[in-house]
């Protein structure tokens, strides 16, 4: 073992670019770094830790787990899985479900199944699927094909092939899509990494009929919006769709890792033993999470809360951007929430940081907001009130 320990991260590659926080210990809204000093966590773990750090039900619900089995085959029949997924079926408008680990995994499973749908229709010819710029998918070969943003292709070329790009809200974009050879569409109804654009629902009114219309499945990757960020269990209530598939993650299991492919009887047809699977994916253990968070998230009168207190909190940070001259506007849905800049944003996660509060940036001109759904007021006070200082720090 080498005793050089004074250099940072000697053994992990270099495949981010690291605030200098280390956070040790979390609970609710705060997490701790190793100096005991105290943050509001407003990156939620990156839409991860939607019900705060360490959420009772959930932890409860594992250390019961952790007594009994982590983990076996999907081979055998796992109860945790069934009532997860009978939850997330009854819950909204899917019949099956397919666990994985992650977004990415779950988002390679929807376009999988995307394709395979279409032999199984008798189309071999449909054998793309749109997406749209400045989209976000994953980072694996063929997510990150699949994701409209050239920064993350940089260096991996040649792509995927079988992805198609068109942009947000462009009506007259629509048209393109049914070219005879479009198997599936995969749209975030809100773009979060992105830059937090949310989607017209007219359009994606219009966008749903002319997928429907044409047998052309209608994917919408709910990792980021889903499990109650928006103020719906899923992000796709806000706008009345119903698409074949969607994909989770993140929030499902309160930062334990699964992810998870939901779509209706017909689509989930065309997977059968052999044509998909996943070692780890929906194990004892990361589905009593799973469980437990959307029993949380379920509980009544919570969701409800959620959007009274989303909405509040959009709405102060609308009237700061009325007072400012940096900033264009606040954008998103529930918690969610971007705030765009007429200039780079990176300077003030630092200053953010120094006043005690952890944020995110969604490209390079917007800050990205991400509370847990279990925020008090108080802690969005919290927030507003150094926001307001900040601005008037930077306008002086």
């Amino acid at each position: 073992m080498s005793n050089n320990l004074a250099v940072k991260n000697v053994a992990i590659m270099n495949t981010y670019n690291r605030f200098p926080v280390k956070l040790v210990k979390g609970k609710g809204s705060k997490v701790w770094d190793d100096k005991g000093n105290e943050y509001l966590d407003y990156t939620s773990g990156i839409a991860t830790c939607n019900l705060g750090h360490v959420p009772d039900r959930v932890q409860s619900k594992v250390k019961e787990q952790l007594d009994l089995l982590w983990h076996c085959s999907n081979l055998y029949e796992i109860p945790n899985q069934e009532e997860l997924a009978t939850l997330l079926t009854e819950n909204s408008v899917f019949d099956k479900v397919f666990f994985c680990n992650s977004g990415a995994e779950a988002n390679e499973a929807a376009i999988k199944i995307a394709k395979k749908y279409a032999k199984d229709q008798g189309n071999p010819e449909r054998t793309d699927i749109v997406t749209f710029k400045q989209s976000f998918h994953g980072r694996t070969g063929t997510t990150m094909a699949a994701t409209g943003q050239e920064k993350i292709h940089q260096g991996f070329t040649p792509l995927d092939r079988g992805f198609r790009y068109l942009t947000l809200n462009d009506f007259d974009a629509l048209s393109e899509i049914n070219d005879g050879k479009t198997t599936a569409v995969l749209v975030e109804v809100v773009q979060g990494e992105g830059g937090v654009n949310p989607a017209d629902k007219e359009w994606l009114t219009q966008l749903e009929k002319v997928c429907k219309d044409n047998d052309i499945l209608f994917m919408v990757d709910e990792v980021q919006t889903g499990m109650g960020r928006t103020g719906k269990l899923f992000a796709y209530e806000q706008f009345d769709l119903k698409p074949d598939v969607i994909t989770l993650a993140k929030g499902l299991g309160s930062g334990i890792p699964i992810g998870a492919m939901l779509a209706t009887e017909s689509v989930a047809a065309t997977f059968s033993p052999g044509t998909h699977g996943c070692t780890f994916g929906g194990n004892p253990l990361a589905t009593s999470a799973g469980i437990a968070t959307i029993e949380c998230l379920l509980s009544e009168g919570f969701l409800a809360e959620v959007k009274e207190k989303s909405d509040w909190f959009r709405t102060e940070l609308a009237k700061l951007q009325q007072a400012s001259t940096n900033v264009i506007g606040v954008k998103g849905l529930g918690f969610l929430v971007g705030i765009e800049f007429t200039e780079p944003v990176s300077p003030l996660i630092e200053q953010f940081r120094e006043k005690g509060i952890l944020v995110l940036v969604a490209g390079t001109n917007v800050l990205r907001i991400l509370p847990p759904l279990t925020t008090t007021k108080e802690e969005l006070k919290q927030f507003v009130n150094a926001f307001h200082e900040l601005l008037l720090e930077t306008e002086e």
